[in-house]
């Protein structure tokens, strides 16, 4: 006679591990000229945005959440193919009839569908304007003449949202293209080697273009205290550290 408020009990639980699970990212809100931009720190490369009434899903991987659990995306942006960026599951399950998705061609031939933006090209999603930024490797070789992210294929982009331009450089170095963007509120610099950029690097880039806010991401096991180190002394750019492993 007990069974149904057992099962009812059991249910309950079951929702509440998975909300609280979901709400163990840690936030940071920034205040824009058109309302808050909350950014929710997924992890690794995985990262996503509120704005208004629009949720932005970048590179979601279901290694790091339950993706049926989050909110469904009004734009996808994905950065390149290699498989914790590109997880076709995750992105089916905040997708919908009406979400923009801006990706890269060797996504797009591995299965993703959605708007192709090529390095250099600009466009306007979801009401939003993106920017992509080449991403690519000079130093860091998978074998001798073949970087882990080759020229020319992987994307970072440049989101505006209000008055302020955010960059998430997505798998890339402190190439002549990242050092040369302007007028960056908030960057995502991925520091996880031998793939993306050494602490000494991701400080390199961001002396060049003085992003206000800077946040390591996609760190894997590197030493965070090596960039607050590489950063003393620089004015103007804030190091925040979140948790991106």
């Amino acid at each position: 006679m007990f069974r149904p408020l057992v099962l009812f009990t059991a249910l309950f639980l079951c929702l509440s591990v998975g909300v609280l699970a979901q709400g163990s990212f840690e936030t940071d809100v920034i205040k824009t000229s058109q309302g808050d931009l909350k950014i929710t720190f997924i992890g690794h490369g995985t990262l996503m945005f509120n704005f208004g009434d629009k949720v932005v899903h970048v590179d979601p991987w279901g290694k790091l959440a339950d993706y049926s659990n989050l909110p469904k995306a009004d734009l996808i942006l994905l950065t390149h193919e290699h498989q914790d960026h590109l997880d076709l599951d995750a992105i089916s399950k905040v997708k919908t009839d009406k979400t923009e998705v801006i990706l890269t061609k060797n996504c797009a031939e591995k299965g993703g569908n959605g708007q192709v933006m090529n390095n250099g090209d600009v466009k306007t999603v979801a009401g939003l304007k993106i920017e992509a930024v080449p991403a690519y490797n000079l130093v860091h070789m998978r074998q001798p003449g073949l970087p882990y992210h080759p020229k020319g294929i992987g994307n970072g982009y440049v989101i505006t949202f209000g008055d302020k331009r955010v960059y998430v450089a997505g798998d890339t170095e402190n190439t002549p293209e990242v050092k040369g963007i302007k007028d960056i509120d908030v960057a995502f610099l991925p520091m996880n080697l031998p793939y993306t950029m050494t602490p000494e690097m991701v400080a390199d880039a961001a002396k060049s273009f003085k992003p206000k806010i800077l946040y390591p991401y996609h760190t894997g096991d590197t030493d965070l205290s090596q960039l607050n180190e590489s950063m003393k002394g620089v004015e103007g750019v804030e190091v925040r550290l979140r948790k991106m492993k």
